[in-house]
């Protein structure tokens, strides 16, 4: 089921696609847009049900095999046969998920802030169904309040602002679906272990070191794996590349240098 996506392309070179992860956009990938258009053609896109792109209202609109195809429409868009792929958190599923199926398309791979599946107990995948349902009962202001930004998050004052300015600008709906049809679906990684050993693609995994929820699976990643390279940064949480982005920029340039050039 194609949807119409919003879809950024800038700069010229190698194609470097930049994928988002839940309640964010494209707009989160701007201090790495800014680095690397001088040298690349840098596509980012909202996710479907996401900030500007189209929110389907049936549910059935949203599956991991629908956002691979988004992904796969956002290369198209730029006319990139092959790109080295980034994703952050739910963006590094697809991202992941996207090299397994084509990759023939991805000629590296970059997995940041990888999730934890839903067996986990941790992450939004684990409390799907009861943030889906916070949503639709209590709308955005409240949910987020309670699942993202709240105490419980471990943000600053600042950072929790600009969270909520972001989360509040997505479909309500669209993110309830994203919720219960990508990120309750995640199987863990352990399932997918004979597909990743056997993924030749050159592949960074970066996580930070305060993010540890996801600390395991990117682990799992880097040593499951053939070809990749584990990156931990210090003093930052989940949104790594907004956190500390010119670590982050620092170890991206680095792998673009070796598989894009």
């Amino acid at each position: 089921m194609t949807v119409r996506l919003h879809i950024e392309v800038e700069g010229s070179g190698p194609a470097v696609v930049l994928a988002h992860g839940f309640g964010g956009s494209a707009r989160n990938f701007g201090p790495q847009t800014r680095v690397l258009r001088s040298r690349f053609r840098v596509v980012r896109y909202d996710a479907r049900g996401h900030a500007r792109s189209e929110a389907p209202d049936d549910p059935a609109a949203y599956s991991p095999e629908l956002a691979v195809a988004d992904m796969g429409q956002a290369l198209d868009a730029a006319s990139a046969a092959e790109a080295v792929v980034v994703g952050l958190s739910m963006g590094a599923v697809t991202a992941l998920r996207f090299a397994l199926t084509h990759p023939e398309r991805v000629r590296g791979l970059v997995l940041a802030a990888f999730p934890p599946d839903v067996r986990d107990g941790r992450g939004f995948g684990a409390v799907a169904e009861a943030f889906a349902a916070a949503i639709e009962r209590d709308g955005l202001e409240a949910a987020g309040a309670a699942f993202v930004w709240g105490p419980a998050a471990g943000l600053d004052a600042a950072a929790a602002r600009l969270v909520r300015q972001g989360f509040l600008e997505h479909p309500p709906h669209g993110l309830a679906h994203t919720l219960r049809g990508v990120l309750a679906v995640q199987p863990p990684l352990e399932e997918l272990a004979a597909q990743l050993t056997g993924l030749a693609i050159p592949t960074l995994v970066i996580v930070g070191a305060d993010d540890r929820a996801c600390l395991d699976p990117s682990h799992f990643l880097a040593r499951t794996l053939s070809k990749a390279d584990l990156v931990v940064l210090a003093d930052a949480g989940h949104v790594v590349n907004l956190a500390q982005p010119a670590a982050f920029n620092g170890a991206l340039l680095d792998f673009l240098a070796r598989v894009a050039c």
